[in-house]
């Protein structure tokens, strides 16, 4: 990473408040290395659960530390780590902080230009991979494979975290780049410290919880969960990737208490009917979302799967903490069905662009919010003021403070004048009794400009067909909002994110010859 540039895009934020020394995020779990429990149980090899404790842990980051330094990797340089979820992962990840350096989490799922375009704009100048990544990145870049000679790379010893300042970056992840190339954030050690501590104490989490992550640790959701695990102590289970019947599985065998993911993961695992039926679940007691709308039908099914559980969302975006909401009113009222929580403390916030001041862009500043983008001082400019950061989201926020989610202001789209959001006529279709999942997705139209189509997964045994499903819309919610088509599919096709891969259901709707103009 360059310095300078680095150092102009938080000149803003040292003005505002004087530099001040903070904990280095990377020991963020030094408290804990006298604790019995495991730090990680990496089921890569299910047979085989590789365990790490607090104290084998520390030590290997602490390796990672001194083999980096080693190899000339200085304060504010960054490094690559593309890799499958494994333990090795999370001992780079504390490592590379450690020495003051900047880890660069990499979805290795993205096509390979796009992961090239990332280490090329990052300037990585060393990348952890595994097998399976070794083909993504260029080969004149120095590479430390997992798989061959991470173990070789390692040295062993103590090493003394360096000491930051809480502007200095500890994190620069990408966002996925939907809309345009991948832009790297600025996250700080004073920011995510903020975060975590926020979160363990909200959610009440302590060093008794075993908390299962399966998302992609190169993804916020994961790197979050990474974080507020470690801070208490508690227990770790990781799966390389998600699938669902694994998932159970290790909820049943290491008593998870505490599942995190996105509504699509929790989808795919309560279809597993036959193996929900068979498993002990009732160890779990949380169960926590975020990244997409869950709709009330969803809750439901997790609370009947889960009988002990509460469902908790997790409001945020990679660069506004990323967290923002959380679970509890402080006059103790109850989550209203739909919220997706109650502002946190320390988290300012305002609506923009609304029809009142109750409703619009979401527009927050807290602790966590990110110094801005990776050599894009005009984004920087136009999303981060002040202190203040343009989400792009629409919320609205009720009478006792309540908020719910309404669109991304990118989905938005505009049929025969009226504006509709996908998400909310996702959540009108999910009511219907027959109906599991739903995505809608604009397509264009020539009378209408563009128009909502539905794919839809039906329920076992469901029968409910085309013309039903958009009775069932008009009926229940607005006339221009109802979809024009319905197209039924068995499985959503899914992202590196474990999100629904709408461009492939694009192709899926274009390959099978669906017709999308017409319809009333």
């Amino acid at each position: 990473m360059n310095v300078a540039t680095r150092e102009n895009a938080i000149s803003k934020v040292r003005q505002e408040s004087p530099p001040s020394m903070t904990e280095n995020i990377g020991t963020l779990f030094k408290a804990n290395l006298e604790r019995k429990n495991p730090a990680v149980i990496d089921l890569s090899d299910p047979l085989q659960p590789l365990i790490r404790s607090y104290a084998e842990l520390n030590a290997r980051a602490d390796g990672v530390a001194l083999a980096l330094v080693a190899a000339g990797i200085a304060p504010g340089d960054t490094v690559g780590i593309l890799s499958l979820n494994r333990v090795e992962f999370i001992e780079s990840f504390f490592g590379i902080m450690r020495i003051g350096a900047v880890p660069v989490p990499v979805n290795i799922k993205l096509p390979s230009e796009t992961v090239r375009y990332i280490l090329t704009d990052a300037a990585t100048k060393l990348n952890f991979v595994d097998e399976a990544a070794k083909t993504l990145v260029p080969r004149e870049r120095i590479n430390i494979c997992f798989d061959d000679d991470y173990e070789v790379f390692i040295k062993p010893g103590a090493f003394d975290a360096v000491p930051v300042l809480g502007s200095d970056l500890c994190c620069m992840p990408y966002t996925s780049g939907t809309t345009g190339k991948p832009k790297g954030v600025y996250l700080t050690h004073e920011g995510q410290q903020w975060a975590a501590n926020t979160l363990v104490k909200h959610r009440r989490l302590t060093a008794n919880e075993r908390i299962l992550i399966s998302a992609p640790f190169f993804h916020k959701n994961a790197l979050v969960a990474i974080k507020t695990a470690m801070l208490p102590g508690a227990s770790l289970i990781s799966l390389p990737r998600f699938d669902a019947s694994q998932a159970l599985k290790a909820i049943h065998e290491h008593k998870v208490t505490m599942i995190t993911g996105v509504p699509t993961m929790l989808y795919m695992m309560m279809a597993e009917t036959d193996l929900v039926e068979s498993l002990d679940l009732n160890s779990v007691t949380t169960v926590s979302m975020g990244s997409a709308p869950a709709s009330d039908s969803l809750i439901n099914r997790i609370l009947e799967t889960f009988p002990n559980a509460e469902v908790q969302f997790n409001y945020g975006i990679t660069e506004g903490g990323p967290l923002m909401v959380g679970w509890f009113h402080p006059e103790g009222k109850s989550r209203p069905l739909g919220s997706v929580g109650y502002p946190l403390p320390q988290c300012e916030y305002r609506f923009e662009g609304g029809c009142h001041d109750k409703e619009g862009e979401l527009i927050v500043r807290n602790p966590g919010v990110a110094a801005g983008y990776h050599n894009l001082p005009d984004a920087t400019a136009e999303k981060f003021q002040d202190g203040w950061f343009r989400t792009g989201d629409i919320l609205r926020e009720d009478e006792d403070g309540w908020l719910y989610f309404v669109g991304r202001i990118d989905d938005m789209f505009v049929c025969s004048g009226e504006n509709i959001f996908p998400s909310e006529v996702v959540l009108l279709l999910e009511r219907h009794p027959e109906i599991v999942q739903a995505v809608v997705v604009p397509f264009d139209d020539e009378r209408r400009g563009q128009v909502p189509v539905a794919f839809v997964k039906r329920g076992p045994n469901a029968v409910v067909d085309e013309e039903a499903v958009k009775q069932y819309a008009l009926a229940e919610g607005p006339a221009y909002a109802h979809p024009r088509r319905v197209i039924f599919v068995e499985e959503f096709p899914l992202s590196g994110t474990n999100k629904i891969d709408e461009t492939a259901l694009r192709r899926f709707a274009e390959n099978e010859g669906e017709r999308v103009n017409g319809g009333q």
